[in-house]
């Protein structure tokens, strides 16, 4: 049996993203702490959820909490972390971090999926433009 079946991964790059806003201000000379990773494409998420691991590497600092029910149906506090520049396949947007075990896998949830408009192709098991914006990239803003 393939426990893989349906399985979506893909690999991310993710960037401190206020590393980078002080380059640009002129208050950090060292290059923005970034690293290239696989992730675990999940819809039946929301946000984007980083290994504790990835999280200290990044330098990201706590900025909240946020309630997630977990698959036992169990109510946890988990850390909002400050944002990262998230890249998949040469799209990149901004997302605030929430941090996991690093038991578990780096996920990319549905709100960073629709804002870089990447749709989950089950049957091929990979992310695909959205076959919808035939053009391209494309937020839908209504």
């Amino acid at each position: 049996m393939n426990n893989d079946m349906g399985k979506v991964t893909t690999r991310i790059k993710v960037e401190n993203w206020l590393d980078a806003e002080l380059i640009k201000a002129g208050v950090r000379k060292e290059k923005p702490r970034c690293l290239e990773t696989d992730a675990l494409v999940d819809t039946g998420v929301v946000k984007l959820y980083l290994k504790s691991s990835v999280v200290k590497e990044l330098g990201l600092h706590p900025v909240g909490e946020v309630k997630s029910r977990t698959m036992s149906n169990r109510t946890e506090s988990r850390t909002v972390f400050s944002p990262v520049a998230l890249e998949i396949m040469g799209r990149t947007g901004r997302f605030d971090v929430v941090e996991i075990p690093d038991a578990l896998p780096n996920i990319i949830g549905q709100i960073p999926l629709e804002d870089l408009d990447w749709v989950v192709d089950c049957r091929n098991q990979k992310l695909i433009p959205n076959p919808e914006h035939k053009n391209g990239e494309l937020a839908d803003e209504f």
